[in-house]
């Protein structure tokens, strides 16, 4: 059967961030460790670190020191998450390549994650854009396919204007998040609908749905994910949250159907594997299991 997919995409690994933020605090240095090994694997973005409170975050302290000590590769774009506009700067100052910002589609989940409004943390989105000064912005709306609440309705249209906001706000790019993995195929197309596929799908695997959102959202024409090395991930403050649909699991599909990642699969695998030695357990990459044995 032939389907209309994209000849490449594009993927950021996420792990170092998203996936060892809810983790015990890794060093530095192995940190660094772990970035290397993803450039050397071919990954060509990397969400590095946060520039959040250590207190609220442990696993992202020292952020600036690492960002400092990368060993630069001038194809590799090295990303932050910043929360607001002091991030911002510590992370300019820091030497980034680019800025995300996480807003969210749930104001349940907004006040929990950020301490603000669905509308406050936007209104954060301009002065980011003006301390990145050229760089580019990705603002990333959690909850875009659902909120961890099942009280809360969050429609497709909702996330569309939230992502018309960000633009008119000065984001450079946009990432639909479905943090607590209760998206659908369906529910991804409703939501890609109406925002258009020029967004990035950051996805996780809750109920083990993220690799076949993923090849939905590929089958609508977006070509461009977060992913986590092993796995790797989930929001300390969504309870219950999985991990981050494994940058491995992903390359595998891909190249079965001849689609470019760009990305060396074994030397992936075996980069999951020194994070099942960092993290203490066996990560949940299914392909990493069956292949790093």
């Amino acid at each position: 059967m032939a389907w209309d997919l994209p000849d490449t995409i594009s993927i950021r690994d996420v792990g170092p961030r998203d996936g060892l933020q809810p983790e015990q605090p890794v060093r530095v240095a192995d940190r660094l460790a772990l970035i290397a090994a993803l450039v050397d694997a071919g990954v060509h973005d990397v969400e590095a670190a946060a520039f959040v409170s250590p207190r609220a975050v442990p696993a992202m302290a020292g952020a600036g020191d690492l960002f400092r000590a990368i060993e630069r590769d001038e194809h590799v774009r090295y990303w932050a998450l910043v929360p607001n506009v002091k991030g911002a700067e510590l992370a300019v100052e820091a030497g980034v390549d680019g800025l995300t910002v996480t807003v969210s589609a749930s104001e349940a989940y907004s006040h929990k994650n950020v301490k603000m409004s669905v509308e406050e943390s936007v209104a954060q989105i301009a002065p980011i854009a003006d301390v990145a000064a050229g760089r580019p912005v990705d603002v990333v709306i959690s909850c875009a396919f659902g909120s961890y609440d099942p009280g809360e309705d969050i429609g497709a249209f909702d996330v569309a204007a939230i992502v018309d906001s960000a633009q008119d706000a000065g984001a450079s790019r946009i990432t639909l998040a479905d943090t607590t993995g209760v998206a659908t195929p369906d529910r991804i197309a409703d939501v890609v609908a109406t925002t258009g596929v020029d967004v990035r799908l950051h996805l996780h695997d809750t109920r083990g749905t993220a690799l076949v959102n993923a090849f939905a959202a590929m089958t609508l024409g977006v070509s461009a994910f977060d992913t986590a090395v092993g796995g790797l991930g989930g929001s300390p403050f969504a309870e219950g949250a999985g991990g981050n649909l494994a940058t491995e699991d992903l390359v595998h599909l891909c190249d079965g159907l001849g689609i470019d990642t760009g990305i060396d699969l074994d030397r992936m695998v075996r980069t999951a594997k020194t994070v099942s030695a960092l993290i203490g357990r066996p990560v949940p990459s299914r392909i990493t299991a069956t292949l790093g044995r």
